[in-house]
């Protein structure tokens, strides 16, 4: 399969019921590359085979897998903080579980990296819930690295200087970061391009997305998506900053949207503003 260039544009998408037509469309928007989302529904196991062969069919490198779960909502911050990741308890043993399955089919078609929201980090860095979180991505990391894999954490739902601290207290060398710039806007923990400095030499790769800041007067509001360059993040300012940290793997757009039809117009053009900006 071909082998992926400094700064390729790519698209995180989600596995579809047929690999070879899920492909397609994502090459037709201008992809050259991608992450691949694995819905909680999908059986990783038995569809390991069928999407191998569409990748190579198709000569599409992928970058990560990316995991989601049963049970996760993002309607509000407090929603996120009760369903989403590994901080819900009762759910833990099985997302843990659902991770190194993902890690597994991620070797099963030759891919390095894996990579997920583990959720809103506990606040209290001695109490249990996080020491038990902190052991789960301890224990995933330990798993992907005797596949090759690294385990990158999503931004968003913390400080770029509290996930950097996290990392450092993993202490697991094949951790990193999925940095999304617009997840730092949605969730109002920072300005994604200062959070960019702190936490550069981790970022493993990168999600291009855009968004504005939550409302100030609705309590636990996430703020709005938006297509790419139309949002806070200035995506002509957090590439440059890329390209200064030495940052030179893929840009991935990312756009969730209820229309359908919308989505992937916001994703064809987010696809071809990035191709202008990554050569500016």
């Amino acid at each position: 399969m071909r082998l992926l260039g400094d700064l390729e544009i790519g698209v995180m998408f989600w596995a579809g019921r047929d690999p070879g037509e899920t492909l397609r469309e994502v090459k037709s928007l201008g992809a050259k590359c991608g992450q691949l989302g694995v819905p909680p529904e999908l059986d990783l196991a038995s569809s390991a085979k069928a999407w191998r062969e569409a990748l190579e069919h198709a000569d599409f490198p992928l970058q990560t897998v990316f995991c989601a779960y049963e049970g996760e909502s993002y309607t509000d911050i407090p929603t996120v903080e009760r369903t989403v990741g590994f901080v819900p308890k009762a759910s833990r043993k099985a997302r843990e579980q659902r991770t190194l399955d993902a890690s597994d089919f991620a070797e099963k078609l030759g891919i390095g990296s894996i990579a997920t929201h583990i959720g809103c980090l506990p606040e209290d860095s001695w109490g249990e819930d996080y020491l038990v979180v902190r052991g789960m991505v301890r224990r995933v990391c330990d798993h992907a690295a005797k596949r090759r894999q690294t385990f990158a954490l999503e931004t968003g739902q913390e400080s770029a200087e509290r996930l950097l601290a996290f990392l450092h207290d993993v202490n697991r060398e094949n951790l990193g970061i999925n940095f999304d710039p617009a997840n730092m806007i949605l969730y109002g923990t920072g300005d994604p391009i200062e959070a960019l400095g702190v936490l550069g030499q981790h970022v493993i790769s990168v999600h291009a997305k855009d968004g504005d800041w939550p409302r100030r007067d609705v309590s636990g509001a996430l703020g709005q998506e938006k297509p790419l360059g139309q949002g806070a993040v200035g995506i002509e300012n957090f590439v440059k900053k890329l390209k200064r940290i030495g940052y030179r793997g893929q840009l991935n757009v990312e756009r969730e949207a209820s229309d359908p039809v919308q989505r992937l117009a916001d994703i064809r053009a987010g696809v071809a503003l990035l191709e202008k900006l990554k050569d500016a």
